[in-house]
């Protein structure tokens, strides 16, 4: 079940908006530009310093070289936005007010994000603050969402300054995590260890590459996952297998839905220009089996193939995925699937 991912070569010079072209840097620093794009109607952008951005993309860059010991620890500062795609420790040293600071975290699909907080030097009572999030928040979405997340929303932060222990800590459920936080006085900060762990079933992933495949398997659990893509993409469905019952019991009978949603067991493809699965706009649903290939193109955002299960079956899904070129690209308004969501 490990996925199967392929880069794209570099190939332009300028920087342009990630959901529309190829550009020349790595997919993790194309989401880099796009969190940052995404901060600015966020207003986390309004307190971070003029060189953070361009330092961010160097740290990136250079992450391969970086890592060519399996000994090497590796330890860099931390922004006041950021993104972070390694283990390692990150330091966060305030050199003046920042009030609105987030770090985005992300590990492969099959990897779940261990974060521990160490060396904290903090004012809560003047209201300095580090919560860790069990995944994203983008324009006041949430990713996974609460139709989707096995935990309540309150139970997905975890409060430094609402702590206890000496340190916090905090345990993702899926391939992303957040830190969001606050600090007042010049000479204040902490420093963030992240850790990754292996996920035997990965399930509400983000995907940080424009193109790839994957497979998402269900086993006998009441869950909702979802694979979600922020690119426009067209997705191909080489293989979906619902409604497999234990080798004791026998199949039922395929009943017919007026809808998908009936019966429990289905995939659906998502379009949509935010990250809550549940705000998405349904592209396509299928409950039943297949082996050929089914594909669709969706001009958003974000695309996203949602497997949803009943916990009676072993459901699965397999799927790949490349990047919309240019052309194929929804111009105009028109009453199809594809024009969902516009272009600017």
């Amino acid at each position: 079940m490990q996925p199967s991912t392929r880069k794209r070569p570099n190939a332009e010079n300028t920087l342009r908006r990630l959901s529309r072209v190829r550009m020349s840097v790595s997919p993790r620093t194309q989401l880099l530009i796009f969190l940052i794009s995404l901060s600015s109607r966020m207003g986390l952008s309004r307190y971070i310093e003029d060189n953070d951005a361009s330092d961010g993309l160097y740290s990136l860059l250079s992450l391969d070289q970086k890592r060519e010991s399996e000994d090497f620890i590796f330890r860099r500062p931390l922004r006041c936005l950021d993104m972070l795609a390694t283990e390692g420790y990150f330091t966060f040293t305030a050199s003046q007010p920042q009030l609105a600071c987030a770090a985005f975290i992300i590990a492969e699909p099959s990897e779940v994000i261990s974060l521990e907080l160490s060396d904290v030097s903090i004012d809560c009572g003047a209201g300095d603050f580090i919560k860790m999030f069990d995944g994203w928040v983008l324009k006041g979405e949430k990713f996974p969402s609460r139709q989707d997340h096995p935990l309540p929303l309150h139970q997905r932060y975890t409060d430094y300054c609402s702590s206890t222990a000496p340190a916090a800590a905090s345990r993702s459920s899926q391939n992303v995590a957040m830190v969001f936080f606050r600090i007042h006085s010049p000479e204040s900060g902490f420093t963030l260890a992240v850790k990754k762990l292996h996920n035997p079933f990965p399930c509400n992933i983000m995907s940080q590459s424009p193109e790839g495949s994957f497979t998402m398997v269900m086993p006998h659990q009441l869950r909702n996952c979802s694979f979600s893509i922020i690119y426009p993409v067209e997705i191909r469905l080489t293989e979906l297998s619902l409604g497999q019952a234990k080798s004791n019991e026998l199949s039922p009978q395929r009943q017919v839905w007026s809808g998908c949603s009936g019966s429990g067991d289905y995939v659906e493809l998502l379009g949509g220009n935010g990250v809550d699965t549940s705000k998405m706009f349904p592209v396509a649903d299928l409950c039943f089996s297949l082996s050929g290939l089914a594909q669709m193109k969706i001009g958003c955002d974000n695309s996203v193939v949602r497997l949803v299960s009943s916990g009676n079956y072993i459901n699965r899904v397999s799927f790949q995925y490349r990047l919309l070129e240019q052309h194929e690209l929804p111009k105009t308004r028109e009453n199809s699937l594809d024009n969902y969501c516009s272009v600017e």
